[in-house]
């Protein structure tokens, strides 16, 4: 039988061998008729397929030749009276096979086909041409699964790949639909409005608009915006999971109670056994699935505190950074609130111990708790305890890596391979795949070289026969591959994309990435979407100790900058206003985002591993990597409200910092971080301290920001006029560094200040100059603010009209940059001149609004302020 591949490099097979293709032009002979199989290709047509519009003169002697060894090789080639034809089975040739499944829906398997480039080795202009509508053909099918998928509620696992596929196609309608419904599926919806706006710039700056189905789409998320998301968190399910019938039917019993851990040593399948039995269970969970890893073993990070994994489940369920409490009691409290009567499913795995899970347990029946840990977990906790697969199993697990046919062919040997893997489900795939790699090697040469390792039978302790599994597999890598495996052990952080181990590895992009494809394919890595790498922590342990024989150091240097310059290129897409950051020259080549949607997106999926990227640059004394990392994830940490994130890089720079203007910035936002926490105390002596330093350096931007920064804390204090003196104080040296854009808010917040301490004279003069910059400027947000101002100190003087109108005007620009956070702030502050003029159904109706919108936001103190003032003016209230 003949086998045909086009969709990649053009070779055949003939019965199970390969066959010589000869030269480019013979090989493009094949494909022109391959294309066709089974159909008449006329000489005319194949000569132009093969040399184009001017073909030599002595080319139908020299297409015969071909065609006469294509012959001689095995490949059925007839003679018609217009041409040749290839005559074999349509399934033979893997394009077809490719169109058929796509005919079936069945998308997935067709795009698995593609082994690369297609018709890689031939040239020529038909063989472009054809390119071109495969490829094509290739994104109409990827875009359908991305969409099928998108379906199923999978858009927090597509996220970072459908981010990536938007920024390559900026002006693709369809593929920005998909990157607003995966935004929106991950609790992201006003980030998805954000993302169709400007997108819309895009279009008109070509001459067009949206199309109807993007239109629709907005008006759907504009629709939804107010509602609790979806979460769809789990990762896929896993593609080899075997037997374990047992303790799926006792992981059934122990999850009637409500919460229950599944306990046992490393690799042994626990997190398989929970994302199988939570897939398999889907359709008990309509409202949503959500997953943490608390990275309880890994062999390089801390674990993660539970009020980072909560503030990750009230980002999934919708809610923005604004409304997320600092507290953490308080945001486990609304986390409760807001899964309260919710069929959901809450997978959180690798945890410590049980006093690391309580503070994520949701109250109520509804929802469903499951729990993965190295560690029996006592309490009210149902046990699923773990142990190695059964030899049956183990058996059916190899048979899925490398064929039933090789496991019938050498029973014994096969016998003796799973006895010394002992049951593990890691080390059997490992194996597994290194088999795959040695056609030629029988398997009782592979368990004879395994027990010359050292390993005995029946070790199932995956601390000795894990490495030793790990050791045999290492041995058949190449030099690269085993390069990149020590480094991948030494990356900070949970897992780590193409382009960052790119630059880890030193290498090309596209041998970076057939080398993680090749670890992959050696069952030493997993591929996540969005090509991300990740390593079981047993394996990471093992790369580890490997790269002790490589320059690690030097890799590590340019993963640091790799981070440092991609994170500061996102940084200024997402606050194009603040003042710039000189670095040197990057390393290695960095990609900014396209957009504010597409740069947060990118900040997201190297949450974990930035803060861990920035403890290695610790570790080596790379201190201003350090302050850096921390200074350019800033916007990022503000904007998504991960103050916890922003404490500890600013805490680390601070310990790191050896140059004085990075202390001045070190305290100064570390201060400002801890206020908004309410840690005043702390606050105000970091603060004190940037103050101090900023004027030992004698520069107007560190001062002016000390001063600015101060003048924050003390109107968050009440103190007005300490923030008065410092508000004022920051106006000199903002003005000295010539950026309008802080003047203006300097100005706005000496006019604030002026009034909360009964000047409104001065604090409508500098209101009214801040309103004219930030307008000039295009600062909405600014704007609003200024308004604002001015419409507090109208109504302070008694000019309740005026007042109303300036609020009303805040509140337009408020809600058109989607900030529900203040705009209920403004919506409280207006009532008060409509009350002052006897307006008293339009306060109630004003506070009602806004009561509604705080209790939807989790921000209860206010919540209660807003229900007194309600009873105080509601008749019998």
């Amino acid at each position: 039988m003949v086998e045909i591949d086009l969709l990649g490099e053009v070779s055949a097979r003939v019965g199970g061998h390969n066959v010589e293709l000869g030269p480019a032009r013979q090989r493009c002979v094949l494909a022109a008729l391959a294309v066709d199989v089974n159909r008449t290709v006329s000489v005319t047509q194949l000569t132009e397929r093969v040399w184009g519009d001017e073909p030599p003169a002595r080319a139908r002697a020299t297409l015969h030749s071909y065609l006469s060894r294509l012959r001689q090789a095995g490949i059925e080639l007839v003679t018609r009276p217009t041409g040749y034809a290839l005559v074999a089975e349509e399934s033979s040739v893997d394009l077809l096979r490719f169109r058929k499944l796509l005919r079936e829906n069945n998308l997935g398997d067709a795009i698995a086909l593609w082994r690369g480039e297609p018709l890689t080795g031939i040239a020529g202009e038909w063989a472009e041409l054809t390119r071109e509508r495969l490829h094509e053909e290739r994104d109409a099918a990827e875009l359908d699964l991305i969409d099928a998928r998108l379906d199923l509620g999978q858009g927090p696992e597509l996220l970072a790949s459908i981010t990536a596929h938007a920024t390559d196609k900026p002006l693709d309608q369809r593929v920005a639909a998909q990157h607003m419904r995966a935004l929106a599926q991950s609790g992201r919806v006003s980030e998805a409005l954000d993302q169709f706006h400007a997108m819309r710039t895009r279009l008109r700056d070509a001459g067009t608009e949206p199309g109807p189905e993007l239109r629709r789409l907005h008006e759907k998320l504009l629709l939804s915006d107010q509602d609790t998301a979806v979460p769809r968190q789990l990762p896929s399910a896993p593609p080899q999971f075997v037997g374990r019938q047992e303790d799926l039917a006792a992981l059934d019993t122990a999850m009637r109670t409500g919460v229950a851990a599944i306990a046992g040593a490393g690799g042994i399948g626990k997190t398989w056994l929970a994302l199988h039995w939570a897939h398999r269970d889907l359709h008990r969970f309509p409202d949503g699935q959500l997953f943490v890893d608390l990275r309880g073993f890994s062999p390089d990070e801390r674990p993660m505190e539970p009020a980072v994994a909560i503030r990750g489940f009230l980002h999934a369920l919708g809610l923005d950074a604004s409304r997320i409490p600092a507290d953490p009691q308080a945001s486990a409290a609304l986390f409760r609130s807001l899964v309260a009567g919710k069929r959901l499913l809450v997978v959180i795995d690798n945890a410590v111990d049980a006093a690391q899970v309580a503070p994520m347990l949701p109250g109520g029946d509804t929802c469903k708790v499951l729990v993965t840990s190295r560690n029996h977990l006592p309490g009210s906790i149902s046990p699923v305890g773990l142990d190695v697969l059964a030899d049956r199993d183990s058996c059916t697990l190899l048979a899925t890596r490398i064929g039933a046919a090789r496991l019938t062919a050498e029973p014994l040997a096969v016998a003796r391979l799973i006895d010394l893997c002992g049951g593990l489900p890691l080390a059997l795939s490992i194996v597994g795949a290194r088999v795959l790699t040695e056609p030629d090697l029988s398997l009782a040469a592979i368990a004879r070289q395994l027990e010359e390792l050292g390993l005995g039978a029946l070790d199932a302790d995956p601390s000795v026969s894990v490495p030793v599994v790990l050791s045999w597999s290492y041995r058949a890598l190449t030099s690269k591959q085993k390069t990149l495996f020590a480094l991948l052990g030494i990356a900070p952080g949970e897992d780590i994309d193409l382009s960052a181990a790119t630059s880890l590895a030193g290498m090309s992009t596209q041998d970076t990435q057939a080398t993680l494809r090749a670890l992959e394919q050696a069952s030493l890595i997993s591929i996540t979407p969005g090509f991300r790498a990740k390593m079981h922590d047993l394996v990471r342990a093992y790369a580890a100790e490997r790269a002790k024989h490589v320059d690690s150091d030097e890799a590590l240097h340019r993963l640091v900058d790799h981070h440092v310059h991609t994170a500061h290129a996102n940084d200024r897409v997402i606050d194009p206003h603040r003042p710039l950051i000189t670095l040197g020259p990057a390393i290695t080549e960095t990609t900014p985002a396209i957009d504010k949607a597409s740069a947060l997106a990118w900040f997201d999926a190297e949450r974990g591993t930035r803060k861990a990227v920035q403890q290695a640059a610790a570790a080596h004394g790379w201190n201003d990597a350090v302050v850096l990392l921390a200074r350019v994830s800033h916007a990022y940490h503000q904007h998504r409200g991960h103050l916890d994130d922003e404490l500890t890089m600013w805490q680390t720079a601070i310990d790191a910092a050896d140059d004085l203007q990075d202390r001045v910035v070190a305290h100064r936002i570390m201060g400002s971080s801890l206020g908004q926490v309410q840690r005043y105390d702390e606050a105000l002596h970091h603060l004190d301290e940037a103050l101090a330093l900023a004027e030992q350096v004698g520069e107007a931007l560190p001062l002016a920001d000390a001063h600015g920064t101060l003048a924050w804390l003390w109107v968050t204090r009440a103190d007005h006029q300490r923030a008065f003196e410092h508000a004022r104080a920051s106006l000199p040296h903002y003005q000295q560094t010539g950026n309008q854009m802080l003047i203006a808010l300097a100005h706005n917040n000496i006019g604030y200040c002026a009034a909360e301490i009964g000047d409104t004279v001065q604090g409508r003069e500098h209101a009214t100059k801040a309103l004219a910059l930030l307008h000039e400027l295009g600062d909405r947000q600014g704007e609003a603010a200024a308004v604002s101002t001015l419409a507090r100190i109208e109504h302070q003087v008694g000019n309740h009209a005026e007042a109303i109108t300036l609020y009303e005007r805040a509140i337009g620009l408020y809600r058109a940059e989607n900030d529900d956070y203040t705009t209920a702030k403004i919506l409280i502050a207006l009532g008060h001149p409509h009350l002052a003029l006897g307006h008293r159904d339009q306060t109630v109706r004003l506070w009602q609004e806004a009561l509604r919108m705080l209790e939807q936001q989790g921000r209860e103190d206010e919540a209660d302020r807003v229900r007194k003032q309600l009873a105080e003016i509601t008749p019998g209230g």
